[in-house]
């Protein structure tokens, strides 16, 4: 990956590789789900965290057979073991399921897939009957083996018992000095244990990231897997190859999303919610009705129904709009209320503030929250109108149905139901004349 983040680190779909591979293995409610992990231990065991991992520290890499066999000693040999891969993010639980089954008759379970272009990949050798009889590693294989498209996945489900017994008896001379975890196909066959190996039909499910290449592709696919899922569940999307989901969303009937949405973190829509093209939504609710313009960034805020945000509006964590509220073009809230039909409709910044009921917020209005050192509140009353260009000096208060003049700087507390302003004197200066630039040689 040339990075310094470990590989299974790496985001997909806005979650390391490794817990989407944990997720699934937890689908099938395990005894336990142990990580055998290496390069960059300390940060991968405090970025991937689940209820009952167990960390295996394998000090050297010296192959997966090794790797696997680091984890077993805690293993009762009456259990079932699932070898998975931290960098093999797609694979679904459904595959696992078969694994699982397949093995629990004391059988080794292999998972294949069959590639048009196997290189790199393991060999799945089958006699004449079609029976599995050893996997070849690329390097080790003739050129008759390489000619095999059929090849091993690396995952697999065998009785502990019988895979502690398999891996002990690894040898490394090999092409790599490995212990492979395939040699122990050979050793099934030899023992006369079943070996038995399902074919995955979707090959994305077990394709590796190597490289930032492979990661963008599967990061693709992952998208128009959970594209389908959601216009299955009744969502519209424009274009479901212009959508990107990189967490959880929960929606209502008949919401609609426009291209180059993006959403990440938990996402609540209610009903027939309409959000517009290129906006990016984290944690955030959005009431039914309401309606997101385009080029819109939302981030930890609830907005009511029937509100509409945007276009090129920004609300950041702690800003909530009740019913009917309306933010603009250019305007920003930051840890603010807006309270039922609000309304700041262009070019204002609004933050650590309580805005009443039906209150208008002119144009270019700013409330100025912070002195340097400490944030302050600006409240304003229900029905308050502030004219364009206000300055509101918190901590100060807009009493309910207060007006305030355009271009006022406001920084002791208004009186309900009056007109308040500070304002200098127009002046026009007689026989003034413009500068004019002097004429250069």
């Amino acid at each position: 990956m040339r990075s310094a983040l470990p590989k299974v680190l790496h985001p997909l779909g806005g979650r390391p590789m490794l817990a989407r591979v944990i997720d699934a293995a937890a689908q099938l409610a395990p005894a336990s789900v142990a990580v055998v992990h290496g390069h960059g231990a300390e940060l991968v065991r405090q970025t991937v965290r689940a209820e009952g991992l167990r960390w295996v520290l394998q000090e050297r890499q010296l192959g997966t057979g090794h790797a696997v066999a680091q984890a077993l000693p805690d293993v009762p040999d009456d259990h079932l073991v699932l070898v998975l891969y931290g960098d093999v993010p797609l694979i679904r639980p459904a595959t696992l399921r078969r694994l699982v089954d397949d093995a629990a008759s004391g059988a080794l379970a292999l998972l294949t897939v069959e590639l048009a272009d196997p290189t790199g990949y393991g060999r799945i050798v089958r006699d004449r009957g079609g029976a599995v009889r050893s996997i070849v590693e690329q390097k080790d294989a003739n050129a008759e083996q390489l000619a095999i498209r059929e090849c091993n996945t690396g995952l697999l489900a065998a009785p502990a018992s019988l895979l502690r017994r398999w891996l002990a008896a690894l040898r490394n001379d090999n092409a790599q000095g490995e212990y492979y975890l395939t040699d122990i196909v050979a050793m099934a066959v030899e023992e006369g244990c079943p070996v038995r190996a399902t074919m995955v039909v979707d090959p994305n499910e077990v394709a590796g990231v190597n490289d930032r290449m492979q990661l963008a592709a599967l990061e693709r696919v992952l998208q128009q897997r959970q594209a389908e899922e959601l216009m299955r569940a009744g969502l519209s999307l424009a274009d479901p190859a212009r959508f990107d989901l990189r967490g959880e969303l929960q929606f209502g009937q008949d919401c609609s999303i426009d291209i180059n949405v993006v959403l990440s973190g938990r996402v609540v829509l209610g009903e027939r919610v309409k959000i517009g093209p290129n906006c990016v939504i984290r944690d955030a609710e959005i009431g039914s009705d309401a309606s997101i313009e385009a080029n819109s960034v939302i981030e930890g805020a609830r907005i009511g129904a029937g509100s509409t945000v945007g276009p090129f509006a920004r609300l950041r964590p702690g800003s909530e709009l009740q019913a009917k509220t309306k933010v603009g073009n250019f305007v920003e809230i930051k840890q603010a209320l807006l309270r039922e039909g609000a309304k700041v409709n262009h070019l204002s910044y609004i933050g650590d503030a309580d805005i009443g009921c039906a209150v208008n917020i002119g144009a270019g209005t700013i409330t100025c929250n912070y002195d340097g050192a400490n944030k302050h509140r600006t409240v304003v009353g229900d029905h308050a109108f502030i004219g364009s260009g206000t300055n509101l000096v918190a901590p100060v208060t807009i009493g309910a149905g207060a007006t305030i003049g355009a271009g006022s700087t406001i920084s002791r507390d208004a009186p309900a139901e009056q007109l308040t302003l500070t304002r200098a004197p127009q002046k026009t200066i007689p026989a003034w004349k413009r500068p004019k630039k002097q004429q250069s040689d």
